[in-house]
């Protein structure tokens, strides 16, 4: 597999690196992983459950926005509860969250470079 490279940054993403991580992007602070509308009905339509049961167990309302649920592993530690702790990988994968999908390249991380590489193995700079 080739390295996947985005224009605006400086580093890229070698898929193979998700063999040897532990889910460090699906692990650790609390966090938000926001979904709208269509992705909570690509969930919905995934899991095959109704709307109802995914609102109530998977994902909550925070503020006017909606985010997959964590669940705390350890103090300071949460894991998105659909990140499956035995295998170390996502349970909804081809269902997950734009969020996910464009993981690592968030604007956010054109400046915090070293906070990526720190958290993900697959980072390679450029």
């Amino acid at each position: 597999m080739s390295l996947i490279k985005k224009d605006g940054y400086d580093f890229a993403f070698n898929p193979k690196g998700c063999e040897t991580c532990n889910g460090n992007c699906c692990i650790g602070e609390s966090g938000n992983i926001w979904v709208n509308k269509e992705e909570i009905e690509r969930l919905k339509n995934h899991l095959n459950i109704s709307l109802e049961e995914l609102s109530k167990s998977y994902i909550e309302k925070r503020g006017y926005k909606y985010s997959i649920r964590e669940v705390k592993l350890a103090e300071d530690n949460y894991a998105c509860i659909f990140f499956d702790l035995e295998k170390k990988q996502c349970g909804i994968y081809e269902a997950r969250p734009t969020q996910c999908r464009t993981f690592p390249f968030w604007e956010y991380f054109k400046k915090n470079k070293e906070e990526v590489i720190k958290e993900c193995p697959a980072i390679e700079t450029l």
